[in-house]
Formats: structure tokens, C-alpha cells, sequence
């Protein structure tokens, strides 16, 4: 089929030097990527410190001394707190898409959603009475 013929339909080019073009932005994108990266290495290695001190190899934390090992215990509290994040988070994704196609979905698509929430907070008010999400 000739490139005049085909008028209304989408013409496609072919060949190796077509394909590049498509990919050259990608292609430059990295490229400055890997400048930027370079640069920032090379003035690192060039301008920073060369002598360690006992105040560099000492162990940093927010400011405040070491508080004890590296390998210490954390409260089973600490892990429930971090899971409970992920999944609300998780769940109050799915109210994005619903929030943009709201109009379509109607009234059965509202219901769907309120026993969503409903579940969700359910879920919510069950673990705060637990008393999982108190931090002490």
C-alpha cells in the first residue's frame, strides 16, 4: 500500500533510523542522567573530606547519641503500626479511580464504594479500640 493510498490511515515509518528517532528522547535523557551523576561523583571524590576522625567514624542518629546496639529489639507495636499504614494506604488508593469515574458508575457504583468505606472504617475503629494504634 503506497503512502498517497492510505490517507486516513496511520502511516507507520519503517527501517532502523525510524525506530532510533522514537527513542532518541529516552536516549538523551539518559545521557544527561549519567552526566549529572558524573559530575556530582567526580566533585565529591575532589572536594571532600580525606581524614576520618573519631567524630566521623562515630555512629550518627537524628542528632542524639547511640542509644544502644544496632541489632536491638523493636515492639511488635512498631511492626503493627507500619502494616496497618500499608494496607489503609493501600485501600485509599483505590478511591482515585472511583473519585474520577464517579458520574459513569451511577448509584450502584456509590453503594459500592459505601460498603467499601464502611468495611474500611469498620476495620479502622476495630484497631483503635484494640488499642494498636496508642504508641507508647
Amino acid at each position: 500500500m503506497s503512502r498517497e493510498r492510505a490517507t486516513n490511515e496511520l502511516w507507520v515509518p519503517t527501517g532502523v533510523g525510524a525506530v532510533l528517532d522514537q527513542y532518541i528522547g529516552v536516549l538523551f535523557t539518559f545521557v544527561i542522567g549519567a552526566v549529572v551523576v558524573g559530575v556530582m561523583v567526580s566533585a565529591s571524590a575532589l572536594l571532600g573530606g580525606r581524614r576520618r576522625t573519631s567524630v566521623k567514624d562515630e555512629v550518627f542518629e537524628c542528632g542524639n547519641p547511640s542509644s544502644g546496639p544496632a541489632r536491638g529489639r523493636f515492639s511488635v507495636q512498631f511492626y503493627l503500626v507500619a502494616i496497618l499504614f500499608i494496607v489503609f494506604d493501600v485501600e485509599v488508593v483505590f478511591l482515585y479511580p472511583w473519585a474520577i469515574v464517579f458520574r459513569e458508575l451511577g448509584v450502584p457504583g456509590l453503594v459500592a464504594m459505601g460498603m467499601f468505606l464502611t468495611i474500611l472504617t469498620i476495620g479502622l475503629l476495630y484497631e483503635w479500640k484494640r488499642g494498636t494504634l496508642v504508641w507508647e
